[in-house]
């Protein structure tokens, strides 16, 4: 999967002074949680994304504001790494903004400790949202966040790539053996010159996916992993014989193409992520056209997708205003306006009134008819990981880069990620 920092420009630009900016979790005025037109309370709100997602966001802030004149909202963005260190250092003196854009794999972390407010005691609605999708913003019962869009993991590829190759475009019914055999063939009919694609088992989602195939837990109730270090030896010698081969790009070349993906920069045929990087892909390969497919399965009837909230809204446990958090929240998840001006920058709009209000053409289409196509596939969303996910999920990637510069070994790098998980949830217990 491409790291999502890979599509972020680090930036860091507010709308209000940094005096303002500073009031995390308290707003900038102290008249209570309700204001009006001409003395409007003030929240914060902040998000990490690149300067495309900032313009949309000013635009739904001012729709926002032109809707609520009793509300101002401050804003500022960051990237993804600067954006969960400003929040750990906010969270450390207790000040965190009223309203944050989030993460599924940091959820758990700030909700257990009471750092994000229960918007269940709010007013936000969501009527409109898919009741399988709902649980991976609650923990033990309490709402801490609410899914703005969807995504879902496919297999990328580019048919004019395997045109030129006389290779058949792929329906998506393959098993994991039929997958390998596609990518080995893309590197044999190339002469070096494509690469079937990256090590997908080098991506955590991807194999959350694989253990959903197999009716495994990635993680228990109680906070434990769910799987075995067998589990994960299988999983990592899934595509084995195609290391060091023309179907798996070398690491070395990854880290060449690095800011961009390997399948944005042409070298790759497909590669195996999130759906609504469909429009970075584009931008960044040149390519007239790209298409999706389900992931592979050695079980048809079950593929082990899921709709992953692409990113959450949140509220800040201490915020003043806890009414105008949730008018905002509601607004920002719920209104066809909204929609409109984010399509699926963010995902597929994950509220049925917000996704039936919106106008989706061209790159915007083929990621909502991907999700329509797989509806009959899609099973309950995970609950948020446990605490320290973030850590686990970037140690995975680095310790099966390792296992594909060859510095590691599929049991040496089993023993390295395990020994790195136990301790941490041993840290967190």
């Amino acid at each position: 999967m491409i790291n999502r920092r890979h599509f972020l420009t680090t930036v860091a630009i507010g709308t209000a002074s940094a005096a303002a900016l500073s009031a995390c979790g308290s707003g900038s005025s102290s008249s209570g949680q309700t204001g009006s037109a001409e003395k409007p309370v003030t929240i914060n709100y902040t998000w990490w994304g690149n300067d495309d997602r900032a313009e949309r966001t000013r635009k739904a802030i001012a729709l926002f504001e032109s809707k609520n004149p009793d509300i101002k909202v401050n804003g500022n963005f960051t990237d993804f790494a600067g954006y969960w260190q400003k929040r750990a250092t906010e969270a450390a003196g207790g000040g965190l903004p009223d309203v944050m854009q989030w993460d599924l794999s940091y959820l758990r972390d700030y909700g257990q400790r009471n750092q994000l407010l229960d918007l269940g005691t709010v007013k936000i609605n969501t009527d409109a949202f898919e009741k399988s999708l709902l649980p991976s913003g609650q923990i033990k019962g309490k709402t801490y966040g609410i899914p703005t869009s969807t995504n879902a993991f496919a297999v990328y590829y580019d048919p004019a790539k395997l045109a030129s190759l006389g290779i058949a475009e792929p329906d998506g019914s393959w098993t994991y053996k039929e997958f390998n055999d596609f990518l080995s063939q893309v590197g044999a009919k190339s002469n070096g010159a494509l690469y079937g694609g990256t090590d997908y088992t080098g991506v955590w989602w991807m194999f959350n996916i694989w253990l959903r195939q197999n009716k495994i837990e990635a993680f228990t109730s109680d906070g434990k992993l769910g799987f075995t270090k067998d589990d994960l030896k299988k999983w990592w010698d899934l595509p084995a014989e195609l290391r060091g081969t023309g179907a798996i790009i070398p690491e070395d070349r990854v880290t060449q193409l690095a800011p961009k993906s390997p399948f944005g920069s042409n070298a790759t045929a497909t590669e195996v992520t999130w759906d609504n990087f469909m429009a970075g892909y584009l931008g960044d390969s040149g390519a007239k056209e790209l298409k999706l497919v389900p992931v592979p399965s050695d079980d048809p009837d079950n593929l082990g997708l899921f709709l992953k909230p692409s990113m959450l809204m949140v509220a800040s446990a201490k915020t003043k205003f806890k009414d105008a958090a949730a008018r905002f929240i509601d607004f920002m998840v719920n209104d066809p306006e909204v929609g409109q001006i984010f399509k699926t920058s963010r995902g597929v709009p994950a509220s049925k009134t917000q996704r039936d209000g919106t106008t989706f053409e061209g790159t915007d289409k083929l990621v909502v008819d991907y999700e329509k196509s797989i509806e009959k596939y899609l099973k309950d969303a995970p609950e948020p990981p446990i605490v320290g996910f973030g850590t686990l999920e970037a140690s995975f990637k680095r310790i099966a880069s390792d296992l594909n510069y060859g510095k590691l070994t599929i049991d040496g790098a089993a023993d390295a990620w395990f020994k790195e998980a136990e301790d941490l949830i041993k840290q967190n217990a």
